[in-house]
Formats: structure tokens, sequence, C-alpha cells
């Protein structure tokens, strides 16, 4: 994908300083999409975190989702929550359901017409936002409505 979904001069996101999530960052920059799986019980997790949510074992490892995604829950914004979006709105924010990765979910925004409808379910496909000559270099997370 080339240019912006959303208005220039918001921050651009970094891994975080312990570097936990790098592995995800480094991974959309490849346009592949992962999240951290227990080698203990297999289950999925998603934001990382250092030890599983659920069996409390420390091997998590990033892994790919490669499990249909489904809209479960959307917001239309219409009020800026930054200075950049002054001049923009409304836009599409979802949160999207992975069913057989253990239901984790990721927020991302929905491409195309703002005004469009939403129907919870829906099935969407990950859209890689380049900014390859942004200093340092980051892909977003977007989403496309199969």
């Amino acid at each position: 994908m080339s240019g912006s979904y959303l208005n220039p001069g918001l921050p651009a996101p970094a891994p975080s300083r312990d570097g936990l999530d790098a592995p995800f960052w480094e991974a959309l920059a490849e346009e592949r999409l992962v999240a951290q799986r227990c080698q203990g019980c297999e289950r999925w997790q998603w934001g990382p975190e250092w030890i599983c949510h659920r069996c409390l074992g420390d091997d998590l490892r990033f892994a790919p989702l490669e499990s249909e995604a489904r809209i479960y829950s959307y917001e239309r914004v219409w009020h800026p929550v930054h200075p950049a979006l002054k001049e923009q709105g409304p836009y599409l924010v979802v949160l999207v359901e992975f069913p057989e990765a253990d239901a984790i979910r990721m927020v991302g925004n929905l491409l195309g017409d703002p005004a469009q409808p939403v129907e919870i379910g829906a099935a969407v496909e990950p859209v890689f936002e380049h900014h390859r000559d942004a200093d340092p270099p980051y892909t977003l997370l977007q989403w496309r409505v199969r």
C-alpha cells in the first residue's frame, strides 16, 4: 500500500524499549502477521507478555497467524484524538478477532469509505501500510473487508 490512510503528523509506532514486541513489528515490515504462542500449553495471546496468560509458562514465541480474522467490534471516530487528525473524520477503527487462535483480538483501522456499513463477524484481511522513508522506518497494520 502506498501513502497513508490517516493524515501525516501522527507519532510513529516503535517497539517497546524492552524489545518484547520487536518480532511483531519486524514481521509487519515483511508483510507477515504474528502473535505470541506459548510453547507449553500451545495457546495464543495478544498483547505480548513475558509469561503465558493461561499456564504462566515463560516459553513464548511469535508464530504466524494464519487463521481468518473477523470484525468483533468497531467505532466510527468523529472527534480527533490527535491534532494531526483535526481535519480528518470520520474514520473506522475495528477490533479484529482470530476465532481459531484462541479468539485473540487486535485493533486497527478499517480501510475504505468511512461511511460504509460495518458488519460484525465480517471477514477481514490485513493490509500492511509501509512508511519506509520514516526515521526509523515502520509498518502499520490496517484491515480491509474481504
